[in-house]
């Protein structure tokens, strides 16, 4: 939905607003909520201090799953949510929610084995209405995935999940939620929590760039700030905070040449005995993810750590011997922390609960961890909450009602590919009509890399998908920064000519947005030290 930024705050400043709920924090949870709010017919305002899924909403592992681990440690209704959520997605969203074939090989006398792991994924199909296991012999994995390693492989287990662009789907659920009339707003941080009384009463915000902060009112504010959920959270009062872990999860991505793989390839690290992936994604092969304590500060972006690239690089040479990759390999990396709730014990990172929780304190509600693909159950759960104390007369939508609604039926431009247009169905919904007409429809990179980004699509995202930096447009609204060699500066001069008019940015403004662009990249989505080994 085409939005101008700029009336969107002149509306929020112009009369004090008053709003039903108010969400601080736009990643997945955060959009979620505002989702579901502004579909229920509530007038709903959410607020990012930076950028729409700038946090871990942008960073994740990009699946979409029930989570076999969690069903393996006990955590069934987490998984079972879970699954039966990602069913949800897969039939709402095709195109921005894609199905992957998981491959889990299973090597002699390391654990699990076979039986058990086909023991568990009977109870995974169960749960989730959805049949898809399969146990594979030895010469059928390698079929599976070609360069496997075959000593004392024993056989794989098959079974399918589903994969996404992670900030993309932030950005389908703000516009879902602002085709029903919600104000959302990034790069507006909230300074803090109005009450009167011991009563909720609104926000203090400012813009970046701002001196001058406004208020917006409301009875009921949510905030969806993970790693920050305790940030308003009044002092004084014992029991309303909640324990958060700061755990970190990092990725390697390589050119899909160097590691051709058509479906995730699963292994339990001989470290640790967490599970590791390889994936395809964007026309690229994906490593991860770690799983360590988080100690840096939270405002900076988070990178990967040396020991992080050797563990991700020891589980590719353990699954793929004969492929040889190395750190000379390596387009580019990520890092995330995720908001982890704890229960204080000592224990390691990857035994604590991904289960999701809330605080509420007179109007209040604030959430810590969850998944991705559980976004839509901790949203209504934090609005029922909210609606139930009385802090508005609205109710919530039924439980059955569609997250994502479907676009106009158009046909096929002759230039765009079958996937290619299904992508961009799935991306876009009712907006891909007036995209097509934005910019060319020729792709942006065009290499063998199996990237399919056209111009239009970038046209679009300045235009009226909030694009307030030049790492808004090249992390997060495309993934160029971390899919094209080099970070995508060989293209900054082509993405200028098309760009800086769209953004109404002057020749300075660029300069200093590519610098800033450069300085994050090289800072936190390239090898530690910010030195970009591969060649391209």
């Amino acid at each position: 939905m085409a939005v101008n930024r700029a009336a969107v705050l002149a509306e929020l400043k112009s009369d004090n607003r008053d709003f039903d709920v108010i969400v601080i924090g736009g990643g997945i949870t955060g959009a979620g909520v505002a989702r579901e709010a502004a579909g229920s017919g509530l007038k709903t305002l959410l607020v990012e201090q930076k950028d729409f899924a700038w946090g871990t909403s942008s960073r994740s592992s990009k699946m979409v799953h029930g989570g076999l681990r969690y069903l393996s440690s006990g955590h069934y209704a987490l998984a079972r949510d879970a699954v039966r959520e990602r069913q949800r997605l897969l039939n709402e969203a095709p195109g921005l929610i894609e199905p992957l074939r998981f491959i889990m090989p299973h090597f002699r006398h390391q654990f699990p084995g076979p039986r058990l792991f086909q023991l568990l994924l009977r109870i995974y199909d169960r749960i989730s209405r959805f049949r898809s296991r399969q146990l594979l012999t030895p010469g059928e994995a390698s079929l599976w995935v070609p360069g496997l390693a075959s000593d004392n492989l024993a056989g794989a287990s098959g079974f399918t999940d589903a994969v996404a662009d992670d900030a993309r789907l932030v950005q389908k659920l703000i516009a879902e939620a602002r085709r029903d009339g919600a104000l959302c707003v990034n790069y507006v941080k909230a300074l803090s929590v109005e009450r009167h009384g011991e009563r909720v009463t609104g926000v203090t915000l400012q813009a970046e760039g701002e001196n001058h902060p406004f208020s917006a009112s409301g009875p009921l504010v949510i905030n969806a700030t993970g790693v920050w959920a305790n940030q308003f959270q009044p002092a004084e009062q014992p029991g309303t905070k909640i324990t958060i872990r700061p755990l970190r999860g990092s990725h390697l991505v390589l050119p899909w040449g160097r590691l051709p793989v058509s479906c995730c390839v699963s292994l339990l690290h001989p470290d640790d005995k967490r599970p590791v992936f390889a994936f395809p994604w964007q026309g690229t092969t994906v490593l991860g993810t770690t799983d360590l304590d988080h100690s840096g500060d939270l405002n900076l972006e988070p990178a990967i750590s040396r020991a992080e690239v050797d563990y991700l690089l020891e589980i590719a040479d353990q699954l793929f011997p004969g492929y040889g990759v190395s750190e000379k390999d390596i387009v580019s990396t990520w890092a995330g922390v995720r908001p982890v709730v704890s229960d204080g014990t000592a224990k390691a990172p990857s035994r604590e609960n991904r289960e999701h929780e809330l605080r509420e304190e007179n109007g209040l509600i604030s959430i810590a961890g969850g998944k991705l693909t559980t976004f839509r159950l901790i949203a209504r759960e934090a609005l029922t909450r909210g609606l139930r104390n009385g802090n508005t007369t609205k109710k919530l939508r039924a439980p059955d009602h569609p997250v994502f609604t479907s676009g106009p039926d158009i046909p096929r431009p002759e230039t765009i590919g079958h996937l290619t247009w299904k992508r961009l169905k799935g991306y876009y919904s009712h907006d891909i009509e007036p995209l097509l007409g934005c910019g060319p429809l020729n792709p942006v990179h065009s290499d063998s890399s199996g990237n399919d980004l056209i111009w239009a699509e970038i046209y679009w995202a300045c235009k009226y998908e909030d694009v307030q930096h030049l790492d808004d447009l090249l992390l997060r609204r495309t993934r160029l920064g971390l899919t094209v060699p080099d970070g995508a500066e060989s293209l900054l001069p082509e993405l200028r000519r098309h760009c800086q008019a769209l953004l109404g940015w002057d020749d300075d403004k660029w300069l200093g947005e590519q610098a800033r662009y450069l300085q994050i990249r090289n800072n936190a989505y390239s090898l530690p030290g910010g030195e970009q080994t591969h060649v391209s």
